[in-house]
């Protein structure tokens, strides 16, 4: 999935690059937004009382980004087994395609504090994730 995100000001310091913590919550605007588009949006979730905590968070920063800046940010499922998913985002700056950041997130699924397994539990919703593993920004 491709989501945009335009840097805010807040976002900066004063020579107006963006602080490296930023980066990781454009990758939870960037999983918020495929959710929607899967259709298990974030709310519908948490509703049924599953949340999907970070287990791990890797980055890779090879550029920066400044206020005004509109970073296009790829997010590729990339492992996905009911229980565990892995999230790999490519961050561009428009315009000029360089990459600035990539990076990786892990999560697994839980509800009533146990890890379940969406497969069994949940396999509706299983499907929406498991058909999108793998999926080229470029074919959304």
């Amino acid at each position: 999935m491709l989501y945009k995100h335009k840097v805010q000001y807040y976002e900066t310091d004063q020579m107006r690059i963006v602080h490296h913590s930023n980066y990781v919550r454009w990758m939870e605007e960037t999983r918020v937004a495929f959710l929607d588009m899967i259709g298990a949006p974030m709310h519908m979730l948490e509703e049924m009382g599953i949340v999907s905590p970070v287990i791990e968070v890797n980055c890779r920063y090879s550029g920066m980004t400044h206020f005004g800046d509109t970073v296009e940010i790829t997010g590729v499922l990339e492992q996905f087994n009911g229980v565990k998913m892995q999230v790999r985002y490519t961050m561009r700056i428009a315009g000029s395609g360089e990459v600035c950041c990539t990076a990786f997130s892990r999560h697994c699924f839980m509800q009533n504090d146990k890890i379940i397994n969406m497969k069994k539990k949940y396999p509706e919703i299983y499907e929406k994730f498991a058909e999108r593993i793998g999926e080229d920004a470029q074919k959304l």
